[in-house]
């Protein structure tokens, strides 16, 4: 049987993603972003502090509520950008959706009100003084443009990755309809570490599993491509 680039793989019809999993996913990967650009911001507007003291600061901030904060502001960007959208289904259909849909929700006015809250939360129950509350508040725009900055380039990168993990997958199919299995498998690697970096979406996932399934069945078969119609089957592959 001979893939081309083109051609609709199939698999069965359970569903590969769930809207809780990719919530899960983005909620995780934009706290991070969002926790390291917050990170490069408070420094920014606290030139003159030693490390020490900026890390203090912003574990104050924390005890003030800012993950909690954050958090809460991530998952409303992310389900009111649905509704916004229209994603009614509650699954992201590409990245390039997940990423309107973050902005459409309006995350970065959601953190510049949890910043708000929590430096005058600190400030006023003593973790962090006037002149620190004041200079994080008139710093905040700089903090701010930092999460911007962060959370597109972290988006961008996603959808780079979604673009190599097609090439990946097409070079998989040429190894194969040349039955070079060795590079297959070395294409098959980059396509599994490339799909733990990625926003699951069902699509892509559609594509990757049967890819992983017919690369399976040829291995465990001795490397023979002569794979019978049950087999190809089981892979869930078109003839």
């Amino acid at each position: 049987m001979e893939l081309n680039n083109n051609e609709n793989l199939q698999i069965n019809n359970n569903e590969l993603v769930t809207e809780q999993e990719q919530n899960s996913f983005l909620e995780s990967t934009l706290g991070k972003v969002v926790n390291s650009a917050l990170d490069v911001g408070i420094r920014m507007v606290l030139p003159d502090f030693i490390e020490e003291g900026v890390i203090g600061i912003k574990d104050a901030l924390m005890q003030g509520g800012l993950k909690e904060g954050i958090d809460t502001a991530i998952n409303g960007a992310i389900n009111l950008g649905k509704s916004v959208l229209g994603i009614f289904t509650g699954k992201f259909e590409d990245i390039s959706q997940a990423r309107d849909a973050v902005k459409t929700g309006g995350i970065i006015d959601g953190i510049s009100g949890v910043l708000d809250t929590v430096i005058d939360k600190t400030n006023s129950s003593g973790l962090i003084n006037d002149n620190v509350a004041n200079l994080l508040s008139n710093g905040k725009d700089a903090i701010l443009n930092s999460v911007s900055s962060n959370i597109e380039q972290e988006f961008m990168q996603q959808i780079d990755g979604a673009e190599k993990l097609a090439k990946y997958e097409s070079n998989w199919k040429e190894y194969y309809n040349n039955q070079d299995f060795n590079g297959m498998q070395r294409e098959y690697e980059k396509i599994k570490e490339k799909l733990n970096e990625l926003l699951p979406i069902e699509n892509t996932l559609k594509e990757a599993r049967t890819i992983e399934n017919l690369h399976n069945l040829i291995k465990n078969n001795g490397q023979n491509f002569n794979l019978t119609n049950e087999q190809l089957e089981l892979a869930n592959m078109l003839a």
